[in-house]
């Protein structure tokens, strides 16, 4: 729709959206540098300078899944700033009786709007993060909301499709930092498997070496017993030897076969809730040291054990449980989350079913602290 500024009316309004506009100006060039303001050389640059894009360092840019995508959204935004469809406006608006005037006020105000919405949205990748994606959304819908109540008198707008690029881009960032956070999520916790079977290999090799000391000192003692002619004790002494070996055997199998460790069920229904259990397993020797130093870590109360089941493949074992608690998981967006909405009951029978021979479970937690502190807790 036309307008003219010939009302007074409209005059006062063109003068308090001028002011506006400059506080807006204000902001958008306060803090830049003399080199942010220094001529381009490259017209298409200049071109995109003037509303307000400079090429900072993009989070996407060193991304290698990313990079063709973000590359693709960059030139489709250059390609609407430089036909000047990045905002839009009426067709027909006069000013002090001149249409030429009116024409350059309504370019000179969009250059200006889209600055301050391009200082915006760039600000609103810069200062995203993992998690935050609807925040910074609803952030660069108000700045497009601004300036169309600011631009009202001029039909001044973002261009939708302009601002659907722009929303794309934000999304492909967020995207990116939750793969970012998952990858060193899972780095993290490749380097505590790490440590753990170098505990777990420490821990073996050191049992062996007491074991081999032990049996020497058993082999010595039975020499001597023999030569006193001691039957009775030699084969006390024989027994014993017999199970030194046995365990040797079964250290020696757990050194060659790493996959083989403990599964066990936990659960710590003062950090959390009854009916949720963590599954998890472990290579070491003593399985009940892993236990206690989850329960060190980040948690009010220490674990209760429902089951510590060695098996030969603990890998494999512990990777089913999983699989068929799959539903049931408290965290679905990090599965490496051991926690599952499932009572130990459950559990007991899955693992039954697939390791069977389960001669020891606890189906009730002691949760001994948690219940001596409850009496205590404030109302």
């Amino acid at each position: 729709m036309p307008a003219t500024d010939d009302r007074p009316d409209s005059g006062h309004d063109v003068d308090a959206l001028l002011a506006r506009i400059a506080e807006l100006e204000a902001e958008v060039t306060r803090g830049k540098s003399e080199k942010d303001d220094a001529v381009v050389e490259l017209d298409d640059r200049l071109v995109l300078q003037d509303v307000g894009v400079y090429r900072y360092h993009h989070p996407l840019e060193d991304a290698a899944a990313y990079k063709d995508r973000l590359r693709d959204l960059e030139t489709e935004m250059d390609r609407i700033i430089k036909a000047g469809h990045a905002v839009l406006a009426a067709d027909i608006f006069t000013f002090s009786g001149s249409l030429a005037k009116g024409r350059k006020m309504i370019a000179d105000f969009s250059k200006l709007m889209l600055r301050a919405y391009n200082a915006e949205a760039d600000n609103c990748v810069r200062s995203l993060r993992a998690g935050n994606i609807l925040t910074a959304k609803k952030r660069l819908q108000s700045a497009v909301t601004a300036i169309e109540r600011l631009g009202t008198l001029m039909e001044m707008r973002v261009n939708p499709d302009y601002h659907a690029l722009r929303v794309r881009e934000l999304e492909l960032t967020a995207d990116f930092q939750v793969k970012v956070q998952e990858e060193r999520e899972r780095a993290r916790e490749e380097r505590e498997l790490l440590r753990e079977q170098r505990r777990a290999e420490q821990e073996l090799a050191a049992e062996r070496e007491r074991l081999d000391k032990e049996r020497a000192h058993y082999q010595s003692a039975l020499g001597a017993l023999r030569a006193q002619g001691d039957e009775s004790a030699v084969a006390e002494l024989a027994n014993r030897l017999a199970e030194i070996d046995k365990a040797i055997e079964d250290n020696d199998y757990r050194i060659a076969n790493i996959r083989a460790g403990y599964v066990y069920v936990i659960s710590n229904i003062g950090a959390f809730r009854p009916g949720i259990v963590k599954i998890g397993m472990t290579r070491r020797l003593e399985p009940l040291d892993r236990v206690r130093e989850l329960g060190d870590a980040s948690v009010p109360f220490p674990y209760d054990v429902h089951a510590l089941y060695f098996s030969h493949d603990a890998v494999t074992l512990e990777n089913e449980l999983h699989k068929a608690f799959a539903d049931r998981r408290v965290n679905f967006v990090n599965e490496r989350r051991e926690f599952f909405f499932a009572t130990p009951a459950q559990v007991r029978e899955l693992l039954q079913e697939k390791a069977g021979g389960l001669l020891e479970f606890t189906e009730e937690p002691e949760a001994a602290q948690y219940f001596q502190s409850m009496g205590r807790w404030p109302g």
